[in-house]
């Protein structure tokens, strides 16, 4: 094996991407899977048929963060809580052996969140932790960042260690109402969320507030039926609707914005400025593929794995 050449992978729900480097270098990239999309293969048989011509560069250790460590995925590895550091998690990576190969799973993180219930992350904690490598000031005093996407998580930093978060799923609601609600019924069409309709959602979230949301909602059929608004629009109503309630809400916990780091996909990431910036924050892009290979750099253990049967 070569200390220098390693595997990292982020493996979510919906997909996986795997990275082959050698010190800091990406040598090789793969996308696969998600662990809900497996279609009966185990992820360790997923994984080694991945890597297996990967094996001849003499990979010292596979390191992978996200749903591979949840129940459904290759082995449960048991959340950290919060507050938590690099080290912290570090020390409670889960390592297992895939035919001779060493591998390491990191943990997700638990807390209990601004309303005072539990909740968890996977996949996130290492984006976390890559953020704050690729812009060390983030190590210093209080951040908030924000990691949108199915479920939106935005997290509280101080001093460089995650001190909690919460999670608001809008990506995965905005998916349920536009595909199996009536609400995007009422006009033909298929075209993508317009901006003019989400700039329409957000205003009507800072008129109205969004303890209003659920009624506010129905506005996405009635305006088509009423005022004939394009299905476009609409779609991008609703989408406004549920990103500026959760930017809202997130101002009534957590107090004024100031400036969001938001990690991940930039169109996404865009939608959330614009609606941060709407209640009086700013806002600035982390690239999410970055701030997870920065993550798992820092994750890497440095001394020997302890292998599990």
């Amino acid at each position: 094996m070569d200390s220098s050449v390693t595997i990292f992978g982020d493996w979510g729900t919906s997909r996986l991407r795997l990275y082959l480097r050698q010190g800091k270098s990406v040598l090789d990239r793969r996308d696969g899977p998600g662990i809900g999309a497996l279609n009966g293969a185990s992820p360790r048989e997923a994984f080694l048929d991945l890597v297996g011509d990967w094996r001849e560069a003499g990979p010292s250790l596979a390191l992978l963060c996200g749903m591979v460590g949840s129940r459904n995925g290759w082995q449960e590895a048991a959340y950290a809580p919060c507050p938590a550091g690099a080290a912290d998690v570090r020390e409670r990576l889960l390592h297992l052996d895939a035919d001779g190969l060493p591998v390491a799973i990191v943990p997700g993180l638990s807390c209990r969140n601004a309303l005072g219930g539990p909740d968890v992350m996977r996949g996130e904690e290492t984006q976390i932790l890559g953020a704050l490598e690729l812009d060390p000031a983030l190590k210093h005093g209080p951040h908030l960042l924000a990691l949108p996407g199915t479920h939106t998580k935005w997290v509280a930093v101080e001093d460089g260690r995650i001190a909690g978060f919460v999670t608001a799923p809008v990506g995965e609601l905005y998916a349920l109402l536009r595909e199996h609600s009536i609400l995007a019924k009422a006009a033909p069409g298929d075209e993508p969320e317009s901006a003019e309709g989400f700039a329409l959602g957000v205003t009507r979230i800072r008129e109205q507030g969004a303890a209003r949301l659920p009624h506010l909602i129905f506005e996405t059929r009635s305006r088509q039926l009423i005022d004939g608004l394009p299905k476009a629009d609409a779609m991008g109503f609703l989408s406004g609707l549920l990103l500026a309630a959760d930017v809202a809400a997130t101002v009534d916990w957590f107090g004024a914005l100031g400036q969001v780091s938001l990690i991940g996909a930039p169109a996404l990431s865009s939608l959330y400025a614009q609606a941060i910036a709407a209640f009086g924050g700013t806002s600035v892009a982390v690239d999410g593929d970055s701030a997870v290979l920065a993550g798992l750099s820092v994750l890497s253990p440095t001394r020997g794995v302890h292998v599990v049967a």
